[in-house]
């Protein structure tokens, strides 16, 4: 069954392949394969306060509150940002961070996990894995994704999901024992064109990040990314079992990763044991 449906536009602004293109690129290769060219890159809200005792002055008028955020069932509510905004630790509280406007040249388009009237909590594609801010949602424009991605690493399978059914499923090539794709939840960040061959028909670049690689080749990062099998030989490893064979990146089928082509940035990938 194909993919159906397409909420969110793939995010603008060019990406200067070289950046972002050859963390992945390089980071994604096989074991013994020769190298791509060194690339050059929960919050608890605050407790609510007492009523008012009787004889206590009235309360200042406050602006009208912003109705918490929701998306339909199955779908993701996603959030692209205003340019650099900042981010919070809870509702309410001083800011502590920023959340850049962009990430390697492509919108922070940024999944909603919690919500609060007038605050969200958003994941963040920056380390450390599994990052989530709360931002001001007059801060964001909302959107929403009906797809899901889940990569197990038992099967070996990366199966996708829209509105919460299941409607693709496929072999994957994974991290092998010493450099392992790191579980957790994620999500997509960006697309963009492949850096070379063997890659398939583009990337897809996600915010998990390699819990054994700190640096890939003075890149100043190892992303995790999705794409094609690198060579026939690792192609005829994946096969319809799926295999450990890279550093840490998720590799498919050039036939199978092309049917990926409209999931949004912003959609939600589990990595599960």
């Amino acid at each position: 069954m194909g993919l159906s449906r397409r909420r969110i536009a793939v995010g603008a602004g060019a990406l200067a392949v070289g950046a972002v293109a050859l963390t992945i690129a390089a980071f994604g290769l096989a074991r013994g394969a020769p190298s791509a060219a060194p690339p050059p890159a929960h919050h608890d809200a605050p407790a609510p306060r007492p009523a008012a005792p009787h004889d206590a002055p009235a309360p200042r008028p406050t602006a009208p509150a912003v109705a918490a955020a929701t998306a339909p069932p199955g779908d993701t509510l996603v959030a692209t940002t205003h340019g650099a905004i900042p981010g919070y630790p809870a509702p309410g509280q001083p800011s502590n961070a920023t959340v850049p406007g962009s990430w390697f040249g492509y919108p922070s388009i940024l999944p909603v996990v919690a919500s609060q009237p007038g605050w969200l909590e958003v994941r963040l594609a920056q380390r450390p894995n599994g990052s989530t801010t709360w931002v001001q949602q007059s801060d964001v424009t909302l959107g929403d994704t009906p797809y899901a991605i889940v990569v197990n690493l038992a099967t070996m399978h990366l199966t996708v999901f829209d509105g919460g059914t299941q409607i693709l499923d496929f072999p994957a090539g994974l991290g092998a024992p010493d450099d392992p794709t790191p579980p957790g939840n994620y999500f997509m960040t960006m697309q963009y064109p492949p850096p070379g061959p063997g890659y398939g028909p583009f990337v897809l670049v996600t915010s998990d990040h390699s819990d054994t690689i700190a640096d890939w080749e003075n890149s100043g990062d190892a992303v995790i990314g999705i794409h094609g099998p690198i060579d026939s030989y690792d192609d005829s490893l994946i096969g319809t079992t799926g295999a450990a064979i890279s550093h840490g990146c998720i590799r498919l089928h050039d036939a199978d990763l092309a049917q990926l082509s409209v999931i949004p940035p912003g959609t939600p990938i589990d990595i599960v044991n």
